[in-house]
Protein backbone atom coordinates (compact mmCIF):
# COMPACT_ATOMS: atom_id res chain seq x y z
CA UNK A 1 0.00 0.00 0.00
CA UNK A 2 1.16 3.49 -0.98
CA UNK A 3 0.81 6.98 0.90
CA UNK A 4 -2.44 8.66 0.81
CA UNK A 5 -2.57 11.45 -1.64
CA UNK A 6 -2.80 15.42 -0.30
CA UNK A 7 -3.85 17.68 -2.76
CA UNK A 8 -2.49 20.67 -1.62
CA UNK A 9 -4.14 24.03 -3.19
CA UNK A 10 -2.70 27.00 -1.86
CA UNK A 11 0.70 27.24 0.27
CA UNK A 12 -1.72 29.01 2.94
CA UNK A 13 -3.67 25.57 3.47
CA UNK A 14 -1.84 22.97 3.91
CA UNK A 15 -2.45 19.58 6.21
CA UNK A 16 -1.10 21.47 9.75
CA UNK A 17 -2.82 19.72 12.84
CA UNK A 18 -4.66 17.52 10.67
CA UNK A 19 -1.13 16.12 9.56
CA UNK A 20 -0.27 15.22 12.88
CA UNK A 21 -3.42 13.65 13.38
CA UNK A 22 -3.22 11.71 10.72
CA UNK A 23 0.55 10.72 11.15
CA UNK A 24 -0.16 9.55 14.82
CA UNK A 25 -2.71 7.23 12.94
CA UNK A 26 0.39 5.90 10.98
CA UNK A 27 -1.38 6.81 7.81
CA UNK A 28 1.67 7.17 5.66
CA UNK A 29 1.21 11.22 3.33
CA UNK A 30 2.28 12.22 -0.01
CA UNK A 31 1.35 16.27 -0.60
CA UNK A 32 0.89 17.16 -4.04
CA UNK A 33 1.51 20.88 -4.86
CA UNK A 34 -0.29 21.78 -8.09
CA UNK A 35 0.25 25.94 -7.47
CA UNK A 36 3.81 24.80 -7.45
CA UNK A 37 3.58 22.92 -10.70
CA UNK A 38 3.53 19.54 -9.18
CA UNK A 39 1.16 17.46 -11.89
CA UNK A 40 -1.75 16.30 -10.76
CA UNK A 41 -1.53 12.26 -10.65
CA UNK A 42 -3.62 10.60 -13.55
CA UNK A 43 -4.50 7.54 -11.41
CA UNK A 44 -4.87 6.71 -8.19
CA UNK A 45 -3.28 3.36 -8.15
CA UNK A 46 -2.18 2.08 -4.64
CA UNK A 47 -3.41 4.94 -2.82
CA UNK A 48 -4.99 4.15 0.50
CA UNK A 49 -6.84 7.53 0.70
CA UNK A 50 -7.29 11.13 -0.93
CA UNK A 51 -7.38 14.63 0.56
CA UNK A 52 -8.18 17.26 -1.29
CA UNK A 53 -7.36 20.98 1.05
CA UNK A 54 -9.16 24.53 0.55
CA UNK A 55 -7.44 27.43 -0.22
CA UNK A 56 -7.98 30.73 -2.24
CA UNK A 57 -8.90 29.49 -5.57
CA UNK A 58 -12.87 29.31 -6.77
CA UNK A 59 -14.67 26.56 -8.01
CA UNK A 60 -17.27 28.71 -9.27
CA UNK A 61 -16.53 28.49 -13.18
CA UNK A 62 -13.14 28.21 -14.70
CA UNK A 63 -10.83 29.98 -12.28
CA UNK A 64 -7.64 31.33 -14.57
CA UNK A 65 -4.84 31.39 -12.04
CA UNK A 66 -5.71 27.57 -11.11
CA UNK A 67 -5.90 25.84 -14.07
CA UNK A 68 -5.19 22.61 -12.35
CA UNK A 69 -8.72 22.51 -10.85
CA UNK A 70 -10.39 20.43 -13.53
CA UNK A 71 -7.56 17.66 -13.33
CA UNK A 72 -8.59 17.63 -9.46
CA UNK A 73 -12.25 17.07 -9.99
CA UNK A 74 -11.43 14.39 -12.35
CA UNK A 75 -9.47 12.93 -9.88
CA UNK A 76 -12.29 12.85 -7.23
CA UNK A 77 -14.45 11.29 -9.41
CA UNK A 78 -12.09 8.32 -9.61
CA UNK A 79 -11.84 8.28 -5.78
CA UNK A 80 -15.57 8.29 -5.36
CA UNK A 81 -15.87 5.47 -8.21
CA UNK A 82 -13.32 3.04 -6.96
CA UNK A 83 -14.14 3.60 -3.41
CA UNK A 84 -10.84 5.16 -1.98
CA UNK A 85 -11.52 6.91 1.19
CA UNK A 86 -11.48 10.52 0.28
CA UNK A 87 -11.91 13.57 2.57
CA UNK A 88 -12.34 16.90 0.76
CA UNK A 89 -12.22 20.52 3.19
CA UNK A 90 -13.22 23.74 2.24
CA UNK A 91 -12.79 24.32 -1.30
CA UNK A 92 -12.11 20.54 -1.73
CA UNK A 93 -15.47 20.44 -0.71
CA UNK A 94 -16.45 22.30 -3.36
CA UNK A 95 -14.41 20.56 -5.79
CA UNK A 96 -15.53 16.87 -4.51
CA UNK A 97 -19.21 18.34 -4.97
CA UNK A 98 -19.13 19.98 -8.69
CA UNK A 99 -16.87 16.76 -9.77
CA UNK A 100 -20.55 14.69 -9.44
CA UNK A 101 -22.52 17.89 -10.80
CA UNK A 102 -23.52 19.74 -7.62
CA UNK A 103 -23.66 22.99 -7.76
CA UNK A 104 -21.15 25.84 -5.77
CA UNK A 105 -22.03 29.51 -6.12
CA UNK A 106 -21.05 32.76 -4.26
CA UNK A 107 -22.65 33.07 -1.20
CA UNK A 108 -26.16 34.64 -1.22
CA UNK A 109 -25.51 34.72 3.03
CA UNK A 110 -21.84 36.84 2.76
CA UNK A 111 -18.65 35.49 4.04
CA UNK A 112 -18.65 32.99 6.94
CA UNK A 113 -15.54 33.52 9.03
CA UNK A 114 -14.04 32.67 12.18
CA UNK A 115 -15.39 29.98 14.62
CA UNK A 116 -18.71 28.83 14.41
CA UNK A 117 -21.20 25.75 15.06
CA UNK A 118 -22.80 23.31 13.00
CA UNK A 119 -25.86 21.01 13.74
CA UNK A 120 -25.65 17.32 12.86
CA UNK A 121 -28.43 16.02 10.47
CA UNK A 122 -30.51 13.06 11.68
CA UNK A 123 -28.10 10.97 8.50
CA UNK A 124 -25.00 11.08 10.66
CA UNK A 125 -25.99 8.61 12.77
CA UNK A 126 -25.23 5.83 11.14
CA UNK A 127 -22.04 7.20 9.28
CA UNK A 128 -18.80 5.76 10.39
CA UNK A 129 -16.99 9.12 10.89
CA UNK A 130 -19.93 11.34 11.90
CA UNK A 131 -21.35 8.92 14.31
CA UNK A 132 -18.96 9.83 16.84
CA UNK A 133 -19.49 13.64 16.17
CA UNK A 134 -21.34 15.06 18.97
CA UNK A 135 -24.83 16.85 17.93
CA UNK A 136 -22.91 20.54 17.66
CA UNK A 137 -19.60 20.66 17.24
CA UNK A 138 -16.76 23.43 16.93
CA UNK A 139 -15.68 24.38 13.70
CA UNK A 140 -13.81 27.32 11.79
CA UNK A 141 -14.91 28.82 8.75
CA UNK A 142 -13.39 30.63 6.05
CA UNK A 143 -15.32 30.91 3.09
CA UNK A 144 -17.26 33.05 0.42
CA UNK A 145 -18.33 30.05 -1.99
CA UNK A 146 -20.74 27.71 -0.95
CA UNK A 147 -22.50 24.54 -2.18
CA UNK A 148 -25.66 25.25 -3.20
CA UNK A 149 -26.84 21.63 -4.37
CA UNK A 150 -25.32 18.57 -3.42
CA UNK A 151 -24.68 16.28 -5.95
CA UNK A 152 -27.52 13.29 -6.61
CA UNK A 153 -27.47 10.60 -3.84
CA UNK A 154 -25.27 12.61 -1.73
CA UNK A 155 -26.30 12.33 1.83
CA UNK A 156 -26.10 15.42 4.18
CA UNK A 157 -24.42 14.83 7.79
CA UNK A 158 -24.21 18.63 8.63
CA UNK A 159 -25.82 22.12 8.19
CA UNK A 160 -26.57 25.14 9.84
CA UNK A 161 -28.96 28.37 9.49
CA UNK A 162 -27.22 30.34 6.47
CA UNK A 163 -25.06 27.81 4.79
CA UNK A 164 -27.34 24.31 4.82
CA UNK A 165 -24.89 21.88 3.09
CA UNK A 166 -21.67 21.31 5.93
CA UNK A 167 -20.80 18.29 5.49
CA UNK A 168 -21.73 15.73 3.19
CA UNK A 169 -21.18 11.74 2.26
CA UNK A 170 -21.28 10.52 -1.01
CA UNK A 171 -21.00 6.87 -1.67
CA UNK A 172 -19.79 5.29 1.05
CA UNK A 173 -16.23 6.47 1.28
CA UNK A 174 -16.14 10.22 0.66
CA UNK A 175 -16.66 12.93 2.44
CA UNK A 176 -16.77 16.70 2.12
CA UNK A 177 -16.72 19.74 4.83
CA UNK A 178 -17.05 23.07 4.31
CA UNK A 179 -15.89 24.39 7.32
CA UNK A 180 -11.88 23.93 8.33
CA UNK A 181 -10.44 21.31 10.90
CA UNK A 182 -6.69 21.69 10.44
CA UNK A 183 -5.74 25.39 11.20
CA UNK A 184 -3.30 26.39 13.83
CA UNK A 185 -3.00 29.58 15.08
CA UNK A 186 -0.18 30.59 12.44
CA UNK A 187 -2.54 29.46 9.65
CA UNK A 188 -5.67 31.60 10.68
CA UNK A 189 -2.90 34.44 11.65
CA UNK A 190 -1.91 34.21 7.51
CA UNK A 191 -5.21 34.23 6.62
CA UNK A 192 -6.37 37.41 8.75
CA UNK A 193 -3.39 39.25 7.66
CA UNK A 194 -4.43 41.56 5.11
CA UNK A 195 -7.54 40.10 4.31
CA UNK A 196 -10.04 42.24 2.23
CA UNK A 197 -13.14 40.15 3.10
CA UNK A 198 -12.29 40.83 6.96
CA UNK A 199 -11.96 45.14 5.77
CA UNK A 200 -15.24 44.26 4.08
CA UNK A 201 -16.80 43.07 7.25
CA UNK A 202 -14.91 45.61 9.64
CA UNK A 203 -13.73 42.71 11.60
CA UNK A 204 -10.64 43.64 13.05
CA UNK A 205 -7.56 40.85 12.52
CA UNK A 206 -6.59 40.14 15.74
CA UNK A 207 -9.87 39.70 17.02
CA UNK A 208 -11.05 37.08 15.03
CA UNK A 209 -7.73 35.22 15.71
CA UNK A 210 -7.97 35.57 19.48
CA UNK A 211 -11.72 33.90 18.91
CA UNK A 212 -10.37 31.20 16.16
CA UNK A 213 -7.73 30.20 18.75
CA UNK A 214 -9.83 30.20 21.79
CA UNK A 215 -12.08 27.16 20.12
CA UNK A 216 -8.81 25.38 18.71
CA UNK A 217 -9.09 23.09 21.67
CA UNK A 218 -12.47 22.30 21.42
CA UNK A 219 -11.82 21.77 18.19
CA UNK A 220 -8.96 19.63 18.43
CA UNK A 221 -11.38 17.46 20.67
CA UNK A 222 -13.75 16.61 18.18
CA UNK A 223 -11.67 16.08 14.98
CA UNK A 224 -9.08 14.41 15.92
CA UNK A 225 -10.90 11.12 16.26
CA UNK A 226 -12.48 12.20 13.03
CA UNK A 227 -9.19 12.24 11.66
CA UNK A 228 -8.10 8.69 13.15
CA UNK A 229 -11.55 7.02 12.24
CA UNK A 230 -10.46 8.04 8.41
CA UNK A 231 -7.23 6.74 8.77
CA UNK A 232 -8.42 3.74 10.50
CA UNK A 233 -10.85 3.26 7.03
CA UNK A 234 -7.89 4.29 4.42
CA UNK A 235 -5.99 1.31 6.36
CA UNK A 236 -8.40 -1.93 6.24
CA UNK A 237 -8.91 -0.84 9.93
CA UNK A 238 -12.26 -0.33 10.45
CA UNK A 239 -15.09 -3.36 10.32
CA UNK A 240 -17.24 -3.65 7.11
CA UNK A 241 -20.16 -3.47 9.22
CA UNK A 242 -19.23 0.36 10.09
CA UNK A 243 -19.24 1.42 6.75
CA UNK A 244 -22.67 2.01 5.60
CA UNK A 245 -23.55 0.06 1.57
CA UNK A 246 -25.38 2.79 -1.02
CA UNK A 247 -26.45 2.22 -4.26
CA UNK A 248 -23.89 2.96 -6.96
CA UNK A 249 -23.70 6.83 -7.77
CA UNK A 250 -25.13 7.79 -11.88
CA UNK A 251 -22.17 7.03 -14.04
CA UNK A 252 -20.05 5.18 -11.64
Amino acid sequence: MGSALVIENDPTDDLRRLGEWLAEANLPIEVCRPYADDPVPADLADRPAVIVLGGRPSAVGPDPAAGWLPAVEGLLRKAVRQRIPTLGIGLGAHLLATAHAGTVERSAAGPEIGPALVGKRDAAATDPLFRYVPLAPDVLQWHVDEITELPHGAVLLAASTHYPHQAFRLGDRAWGLQFHIECDRDMVSTWAAGSTILTELRLPADVVVDACVEVLGDIEEVWQPFAVRFAALALGQLPDSDIPRTLPLLGS
